[in-house]
C-alpha cells in the first residue's frame, strides 16, 4: 500500500515513524510544507487552498491511503478534503479523541495552534478538556529548538492535568 502523509512542517514526521513502526511493509510519500508553515494563523480558505494542492499532489503520486498528520488541516479541513478525492483519508483528531475517551482521563490539557483550538474540536467531544493556543510550539518544532522559558509560560499553571 501507498501512503501519504502530510503536514504543515516536519511535526508530522514523528507520525509517520510511528506508521512506519507498525506498517513497515508499506510504501510512504511525506509532504512537509515548510513553505507555508505555519498554519496556525491562516484563514480556513487559504488552508483548503494549500490542503487541495497537497491532496493532488498525492492522487498524482496514485497514494492508496493520506494521513493528514497536521492538528490545524485535521480541525478545520478535513470534512471538506474527504469530498474532493475518492483517496480515503484519515485525520490526527478522530483517534486522538478516541484514545482520550477510552482512557477516561479526568483533566486533559490540550495545547494546540490558534486554528485548531478555536475550532474548539476537541471540547465539542471531551469534557474535562481545556484548551490552550502555543503558537510559539510551531516555531520550537520546526527549528528543533525547545525554549523550556516557553514552555514553562504556558505550561506552570496546569501541572494538576492527567493528560496533555
Amino acid at each position: 500500500m501507498k501512503i501519504g502523509l502530510f503536514d504543515s512542517g516536519i511535526g508530522g514526521l514523528n507520525v509517520l515513524k510511528e506508521f512506519i513502526n507498525k506498517y513497515p511493509n508499506n510504501n510512504y510519500i511525506y509532504y512537509g510544507d515548510t513553505k507555508n508553515i505555519p498554519y496556525g494563523d491562516k484563514d480556513k480558505e487559504t488552508l483548503l487552498e494549500l490542503s487541495k494542492k497537497i491532496i493532488k499532489f498525492f492522487e498524482d503520486k496514485k497514494v492508496d491511503l493520506i494521513v493528514i498528520a497536521c492538528g490545524t488541516i485535521s480541525s478545520t479541513c478535513y470534512n471538506e478534503l474527504k469530498k474532493i478525492t475518492s483517496i480515503p483519508i484519515i485525520d490526527i483528531i478522530s483517534p486522538t479523541i478516541n484514545y482520550l475517551k477510552k482512557n477516561k482521563y479526568n483533566k486533559i490539557l490540550l495545547l494546540g495552534t490558534n486554528r485548531t483550538i478555536n475550532s474548539h474540536i476537541f471540547k465539542k467531544n471531551i469534557e474535562n478538556i481545556k484548551e490552550i493556543a502555543t503558537p510559539e510550539f510551531v516555531l520550537m518544532i520546526e527549528n528543533k529548538k525547545i525554549n523550556l522559558n516557553i514552555i514553562k509560560k504556558y505550561l506552570n499553571d496546569y501541572k494538576e492535568y492527567e493528560a496533555i
